[in-house]
Parts: structure tokens; C-alpha cells; sequence
């Protein structure tokens, strides 16, 4: 039996896909057609439906397994929700006395609590957990970046 050259995978982009980024990209597709048939807003309204669709699709795709996906689904659910913000949260918060004055001074963080504030859910783990949850939120980001620039340039001319 002939072994298939390098060629052949080269020719085609899905051959080596993983289900997890079939799933994101059904997800992600599916949210964009969606976004496009019922989207007037204006440019960054728009950026900010693609950017939680892309978000959304990787978390589904990863599922309940990972602390992340579990939190960054929570907050868009959470975010969902609020449809109308508080006027009166506005109204307090840029007065003199309001709760942005009472800020304590910003301290320098050590590079473990950087990560903890970038990874979604990361507050509550320990270092260890914490590392892992990193590096599979890194590789799902990587993932997302490659669906997108495949995304784009099958549709640009």
C-alpha cells in the first residue's frame, strides 16, 4: 500500500482536523451566518457579536472539562442577561465620591497573578492547575486565530 506525499495533505486544510476544531468551526460559521442576517449595527457593535461568537465556539468546543471554557461560558451567559445596562451604576461611579475613587493604589502584581487575571476562571486555581489551564487556553486560542485567517481568506477575493 502507497503512502500519501506530503502533497496530497497539503491540498487539503481539514485533513488533520482535530473533532474539537471541526465543532469550533461549525460553531463559529454558524454564529457568523447568523450575525450577518440579522445585524445592522455599526462597525464595532459588529466586531463585538464576531468577537463573543469566537469566543462562545471555542468554550462549546472545549466543553465542560476545562475551568476556562466553564467561566468564559458563565460570563457570556451572565452577559446575555444584562441587555439594558444600569443608568444609575453610571451615574454613581463617575462622581468624585463614587466607588472608582476609593481605589486602592495599584500594586505590582508577580507574574502568576498576571495569568490568573488572563485566563478565564484562573482566580480560584492553584499554580499547577493554573499552568495547565494556560497552556490548553493558549492552544484553543491558536486554534481560534487559525479558524479565522481560514475563515478569512476563503471569503476574500
Amino acid at each position: 500500500m502507497e503512502s500519501k506525499s506530503s502533497d496530497e495533505n497539503c491540498t487539503n486544510p481539514n485533513s488533520e482536523l482535530h473533532p474539537s476544531k471541526l465543532m469550533m468551526a461549525s460553531h463559529f460559521l454558524r454564529a457568523l451566518s447568523r450575525i450577518q442576517q440579522t445585524t445592522t449595527d455599526s462597525f464595532a457593535g459588529r466586531s463585538r457579536k464576531i468577537r463573543r461568537a469566537a469566543y462562545a465556539s471555542m468554550a462549546y468546543s472545549v466543553g465542560t472539562k476545562r475551568a476556562w471554557s466553564c467561566a468564559l461560558l458563565r460570563k457570556l451567559r451572565s452577559r446575555s442577561r444584562l441587555r439594558f445596562p444600569n443608568p444609575r451604576r453610571a451615574k454613581y461611579a463617575a462622581l468624585p465620591g463614587g466607588p472608582r475613587a476609593a481605589r486602592p493604589q495599584q500594586r505590582e502584581m508577580d507574574q502568576a497573578e498576571v495569568l490568573r487575571e488572563l485566563v478565564p476562571g484562573g482566580t480560584s486555581m492553584d499554580d499547577c492547575r493554573l499552568l495547565e489551564e494556560a497552556a490548553d487556553y493558549i492552544r484553543c486560542l491558536g486554534t481560534q486565530v487559525r479558524l479565522m485567517q481560514a475563515v478569512m481568506d476563503s471569503v476574500s477575493f
